[in-house]
């Protein structure tokens, strides 16, 4: 950074000192010119008065030629003798105006810019011709004004340099910290921070969003970590009592009821796959991989799955119709039996299930007539693998999991689901945006 802005004010720099070069050998070369009329206002004056002088000599041209009317040399400056050409031969300019030029190819000054006036002197006899030249002044105008520019223009470009060093410097410190810090993170230590600079600017900001980042990248690998520890500790513990069964019954083959024993592994085995499914559930959850949402009718979803299966406790069924979101339906079914699964193990004898809705959501409810949950553990039950007591000993099989599952599938459908009052039991609130037929306009 630092040597792309030396190098652009170097750049800049250069550009300016050439303008100012030209700037000034334009105006040299204006007042030379300028200088040049008045004298040869002066000698057509002295012609007019005096006559033809015999040498031109003095004043700012040092080289000068007279020629009357009829093109004849008349008189001229001393380093002038012997050339009876006029300096400036140039049939195209009007010979009643005066004309300046500027030439580098006059035979009499090889190698050397002149600047040549050629100047009308109207008489009664005619028009006499008088030429002035001057040596045009060189492109860096004086040795001093070039030696002035370079070295301003040097000592512009060095404290550019020293300035943009200190300033790049002191701006990529922060950046130089944040970068060391990040280089001691690792896959196993999560645990380092950035520093945060103590100016208010952008690299502030990119400081703070980086350790949020972190933050969250600290909390998701726990979170994996709490999950594969609590996730191997289920599936060991039916593989433990599978194990343990296999091996009694094989020690004592012929004493084993051989169906008693199958029907106990097996219950073994479904409550294993009932736990698999479930983790595969949370970690497709988890990694935000699910089906597209469809337009989906709450209450006819609720309806068919009331239908499809009956259950050991009485259903209150309050549904109002036509209630409209947007959603994956497989997993608005998932989240309904989980609910309805977690509502019958409580329940003494009845769950009542509504759907209806409020301004601009739909709303499901499942409540079940049973002990109820307190108030202090009402966010603890959505935590994995967590289970109360009173649902330990009602569904000793149960893998902690469904509630879970549950609240994640409302967050995908940028819902929510909470455990609100009610006078008896449970209450699960799932709420849900309407979907485009149910907004109110």
């Amino acid at each position: 950074m630092t040597l792309a802005a030396t190098a652009t004010m170097a750049v800049v720099c250069v550009v300016g000192v050439v303008l100012a070069l030209a700037g000034l050998r334009q105006q040299m070369a204006d007042y030379r010119r300028d200088t040049l009329i008045a004298e040869a206002v002066r000698v057509s004056d002295n012609v007019r008065l005096n006559g033809a002088p015999h040498i031109l000599s003095g004043g700012v041209s040092e080289v000068a030629q007279l020629f009357d009317a009829k093109g004849k040399l008349i008189a001229s400056s001393p380093n002038l003798k012997g050339t009876s050409k006029p300096l400036l031969a140039d049939s195209a300019t009007d010979s009643a105006n005066y004309t300046s030029r500027e030439r580098c190819d006059l035979p009499a000054f090889r190698g050397q810019c002149m600047i040549v006036l050629r100047f009308p002197i109207p008489l009664n006899e005619g028009t006499w011709m008088l030429y002035a030249a001057t040596p045009a002044p060189a492109w860096y105008s004086q040795p001093a004004q070039l030696t002035a520019l370079i070295g301003g223009a040097l000592l512009l470009v060095a404290m550019t340099a020293i300035g943009t060093y200190l300033i790049v410097s002191r701006t990529l410190a922060p950046v130089a910290a944040i970068s060391a810090q990040l280089a001691k993170i690792t896959k196993s230590d999560l645990t380092y921070r950035v520093p945060i600079p103590k100016y208010d600017d952008e690299l502030h900001e990119l400081a703070q969003v980086t350790n949020r980042t972190l933050d969250r990248a600290q909390a998701a690998v726990e979170q994996q970590l709490r999950f594969a520890s609590d996730a191997s500790h289920d599936l060991r513990s039916p593989l433990t009592a599978m194990r343990a069964q296999l091996e009694q019954a094989m020690m004592y083959p012929n004493e084993t009821d051989w169906p008693k024993t199958a029907g106990m592994l097996l219950g073994s085995v479904e409550r294993q796959q009932d736990l698999v499914a479930d983790l595969l559930q949370m970690s497709r959850l988890d990694a935000g991989r699910g089906a597209p949402h469809d337009v989906v009718n709450l209450s006819d979803l609720v309806q068919d799955e009331l239908d499809r299966r009956p259950r050991g406790v009485d259903v209150v069924r309050r549904l109002t119709p036509g209630v409209i979101v947007k959603g994956e339906r497989i997993g608005l079914a998932r989240l309904l039996t989980n609910l309805l699964d977690n509502a019958e193990r409580h329940a003494c004898s009845t769950v009542t299930v509504t759907v209806g809705r409020e301004p601009g959501t739909a709303v499901l409810e499942v409540a079940d007539d049973g002990e109820g949950i307190p108030a202090h553990l009402r966010e603890t039950v959505f935590q994995r693998f967590v289970r109360l007591n009173a649902s330990r000993v009602k569904d000793p099989g149960g893998t902690g999991l469904g509630l879970p599952i549950a609240r994640q599938i409302a967050q995908a459908h940028r819902g929510s689901l909470t455990i609100e009052d009610s006078p008896r039991g449970a209450r699960f609130v799932l709420r849900l945006p309407l979907g485009e037929a149910e907004t109110p306009r």
